[in-house]
C-alpha cells in the first residue's frame, strides 16, 4: 500500500491527459481521494458490516442504521459487496464502482452527490480511463492510523491548491494557509486551556465560510494536541459544492455530524439561524463585492434592525468583509450564557475604510462601543496564495475578562515570519511554530512590554469627531467676460426679451473690467448707472442675481452676513478636521486653527462621530534622515567613480 503524498496523488493526473483538460483534473482526483479515505477507514470492519446488513435487513430503518454504524465502529458504513480494491468483473467496472458509492449510508451518498460521482465514473469509463484510475487509488492507504486527520488536511489543501491553479481559479478563495488557521485557533483556545480539560464541558466551533473545513478540523486537532477533554462539536456553511463535500467528509472521519455543514450562501441564508456558538472562525473572501446578495441583505437589515445580523448597518457594496464580521459577532454565544469568542481574517480595509458616519465607520463604532473587539493582529505580507497584501486577524469577545474590558490590543506581527521553502503563487512567507508561539504569548501578556510589537489601547482611543471649520465669507466685486457670460446664462435672464438681453450685455460690458469694488453699495451704484445708461430695467430679484454673479471671495472684501447679522461661511475656505474623542474640540480649534485663521469657528451641526483603527500609525517608528554630510560624501564618491570610468574609457 502507498502512503499518500500530494505529488503521488497528483501524478495520477498524467493518466487523464488527452481526454481531460487540466482544469478538470481535480474533479476526478478529489472525489477519488475522499473515496480512498473512506475505504481505508472502513476496511477493518467490512466483513462485520456485511454480516450486520444481512442480520438487520428487515429491521426498522433507524435500528438498522444504528446497528450498521456500531458494526463499522464509525458514524458511517458501506453495505456494498465490492470494495475499491476488489470491484469484481472488469467488464462491469463502472457499474460496480457506482454500486460501491451507492452502498454508503445517506450522509456519505450526499457527499458524493456534491462531487457528481456517478457522472465522474461514467465519463472516466467513456474516455477509457476508469481501470487505470481505480488501480492507482486502490493501492492508496490513507487509514487514520497511518495518516492523521491533520496530515490528511495538508494533503487535501495541496491537492485543492493544484486543482485551483490548473483551473486558473484562486486557491485563496477556498482555503486559508494552515499556519494562519493554527494561529487563529490558538488565539481563541489558549485562554481557555484549563476549562477545555474538563470532560463534562460541551463546546462548539463554527465557520460561516468553511471551505473544505480546514479551520474546523484544525480546531478539533488543537484539542487533541493540547489534551482537551471537552466535547467539541463542529458547525459550518459553504456554498461551493466540491468544498462542501470535502468538509462533510472530514467531519465524518472525525466522528462529527456531517449535517452540521450547511450548503448555501451565508449572506443570503444563514443555515444555522437561531444558533450561537462558543467559538467562531472565518476567512471570508478578500475584497469580494456583495451585489448579488444586496437586495436580500438590505431587506434583512430593514426587517431586523439592530436586533439582527447586520445590527450596525452595511458597508460599501464593493466589499462584503464587514458583513461577515457582523455575522460572526451575531453567532457568538451570548454573554449571559458564558459568552463567545471569534477570530476572523480580513484585509486592511475594515480598519479604516469610510469616513465618519459611513457604513464601515458605523460598524467599527458599534463593535468598539460594545467592547466586542479584543485584539487585532497584523500578519506579514505575502502570506496568502492569491494575494500579497497586508492581512489582519480580528479577535472578538463578548465577555472579556475584567483586565481586558474597555481595551483593545494591537499586535504587529508583520516581522514574525520565515521564508517558504518554495514560493506557491503569491505566498512567499509562512509562520513557523515559534512565530505562532511568540504571537500567542504577546496576546496572553496583554501589555506594552515591547511597543514595537504590542500596544494596548482604550476603545475610546479609536474614536474621533470630524469637525467642520468655517471662515467668514468676504467678497469684492469684479467684472470680467466670464462673469458677464454667467449672467447671460441665468435662467431668469434667458426669459427676458431679445432687446432687453442685448441692452443688458451692453450695460455690463460698459463696466470697468480693471476695477474692484470692495463695497456692495459702491458696486450696486456702478451697476445701476450702467443699467440706466442703457435703459435696462430689472426686477430686484434679477438685479440681486446679477450682483451675485460678480461676487468674488477675498480676504480684503466686506463681511457677508445673514439676516441675523451672523457671518456667512465661505464654502471655498471650509475645511474638516478629525479630532480624537479624547480631546476637547474647542481646545483643538484654539491650538491648531485660530493662530492661522483668527476668525474661524466650528459648525457643530455638521460634526460627525467616526471610528477607525490606525494600525500603521500606532506602530510607526520615526526614522531620522541621514546627515547631509554623509549624503554629500556618498554623492561625491559616486561622482568620483563615474569620472574614473570615463578616464578608463578615454584611455
Amino acid at each position: 500500500m502507498t502512503k499518500p503524498d500530494p505529488n503521488f496523488i497528483w501524478s495520477i493526473a498524467d493518466l487523464l491527459r488527452g481526454p481531460y483538460r487540466p482544469k478538470e483534473y481535480g474533479t476526478v482526483i478529489l472525489p477519488f481521494t475522499v473515496l480512498a479515505r473512506f475505504e481505508s477507514v472502513l476496511a477493518p470492519t467490512k466483513k462485520a458490516v456485511l454480516g450486520a446488513a444481512v442480520k438487520y435487513e428487515d429491521s426498522p430503518p433507524l435500528l438498522r442504521d444504528t446497528m450498521l454504524k456500531r458494526a463499522a465502529g464509525q458514524d458511517f458504513y458501506n453495505t456494498s459487496q465490492v470494495s475499491l480494491s476488489d470491484l469484481g468483473d472488469p467488464s462491469q467496472l463502472a457499474a460496480n464502482l457506482i454500486n460501491l458509492v451507492d452502498g454508503y449510508n445517506e450522509e456519505v451518498r450526499q457527499i458524493f452527490e456534491r462531487f457528481d460521482m456517478h457522472n465522474v465514473i461514467r465519463t472516466l469509463d467513456d474516455r477509457d480511463r476508469l481501470p487505470d484510475i481505480v488501480k492507482r487509488f486502490a493501492v492508496l492507504n490513507v487509514h487514520p492510523d497511518l495518516v492523521s486527520n491533520a496530515e490528511m488536511g495538508d494533503v487535501f489543501e495541496e491537492l485543492i491548491r493544484r486543482f485551483m491553479e490548473s483551473s486558473k481559479d484562486l486557491a485563496g478563495d477556498y482555503f486559508t494557509p494552515r499556519e494562519v488557521v493554527r494561529l487563529c485557533v490558538s488565539l481563541l483556545f489558549s485562554p481557555d486551556t484549563h476549562d477545555l480539560s474538563d470532560p463534562n464541558l460541551i463546546r462548539q466551533v463554527y465557520d460561516p465560510t468553511c471551505g473544505t473545513g480546514g479551520m474546523l478540523s484544525e480546531a478539533h486537532q488543537w484539542m487533541e494536541d493540547h489534551g482537551g477533554q471537552a466535547t467539541l462539536s463542529l458547525y459550518g456553511q459553504e456554498f461551493n459544492e466540491i468544498s462542501h463535500a470535502m468538509a462533510k467528509s472530514d467531519l465524518l472521519i472525525r466522528r462529527q455530524d456531517p449535517r452540521n455543514i450547511y450548503f448555501g450562501d451565508t449572506l443570503l441564508d444563514d443555515g444555522h439561524a437561531n444558533k450561537t456558538f462558543t467559538y467562531c472562525l472565518a476567512n471570508p473572501p478578500f475584497g469580494q463585492d456583495w451585489k448579488k446578495q444586496q437586495k436580500a441583505v438590505l431587506a434583512e437589515r430593514a426587517r431586523d434592525g439592530e436586533s439582527g445580523r447586520f445590527a450596525a448597518g452595511v458597508p460599501s457594496v464593493n466589499d462584503g468583509a464587514m458583513l461577515f464580521l457582523q455575522h460572526l459577532v451575531s453567532k457568538m454565544r451570548p454573554a449571559d450564557q458564558g459568552g463567545g469568542r471569534g477570530a476572523i481574517v480580513l484585509n486592511g480595509s475594515p480598519l479604516f475604510a469610510g469616513g465618519a458616519g459611513s457604513g464601515p465607520s458605523e460598524i467599527r463604532r458599534h463593535l468598539l462601543r460594545n467592547d466586542l473587539v479584543d485584539a487585532i493582529i497584523g500578519l506579514p505580507t505575502q502570506m496568502f496564495y492569491n494575494t500579497g497584501i497586508a492581512t489582519y486577524i480580528w479577535v472578538l469577545d463578548n465577555n472579556k475578562p475584567a483586565e481586558r474590558q474597555g481595551k483593545v490590543q494591537l499586535i504587529d506581527a508583520t516581522s514574525l515570519w520565515v521564508p517558504m521553502p518554495k514560493s506557491i503563487g503569491d505566498k512567499r512567507r509562512m509562520l513557523s511554530p515559534a512565530n505562532i508561539n511568540a504571537i500567542v504569548a504577546l496576546y496572553g501578556e496583554f501589555e506594552d512590554a515591547d511597543p514595537k510589537l504590542s500596544k494596548v489601547l482604550s476603545t475610546e482611543d479609536f474614536g474621533y469627531r470630524t469637525i467642520t471649520v468655517e471662515q467668514p465669507l468676504r467678497q469684492v466685486f469684479a467684472v470680467d467676460d466670464d462673469g458677464i457670460n454667467r449672467v447671460m446664462g441665468l435662467r431668469a435672464i434667458n426669459k427676458l426679451d431679445k432687446d432687453t438681453r442685448h441692452a443688458l450685455r451692453e450695460a455690463l460690458g460698459s463696466l470697468d473690467q480693471t476695477a474692484t469694488w470692495t463695497s456692495l453699495g459702491d458696486f450696486d451704484m456702478a451697476l445701476g448707472s450702467a443699467l440706466g445708461g442703457q435703459g435696462v430695467g430689472l426686477t430686484p430679484a434679477n438685479r440681486r442675481s446679477v450682483t451675485a454673479a460678480f461676487a468674488v471671495s477675498s480676504s480684503e472684501g466686506m463681511l457677508v452676513t445673514d439676516k441675523t447679522g451672523a457671518p456667512e461661511p465661505d464654502p471655498d475656505l471650509r475645511d474638516t478636521e478629525n479630532v480624537p474623542l479624547t480631546e476637547d474640540v474647542d481646545a483643538y480649534l484654539k491650538r491648531e486653527v485660530l493662530p492661522w485663521a483668527p476668525e474661524a469657528w466650528i459648525d457643530h451641526s455638521r460634526t460627525k462621530i467616526g471610528y477607525e483603527v490606525p494600525f500603521a500609525k500606532t506602530f510607526y517608528v520615526y526614522q531620522p534622515p541621514r546627515p547631509l554630510a554623509d549624503i554629500d560624501s556618498d554623492v561625491q564618491g559616486a561622482i568620483a567613480r563615474v569620472q574614473a570610468l570615463f578616464t578608463e574609457v578615454k584611455a
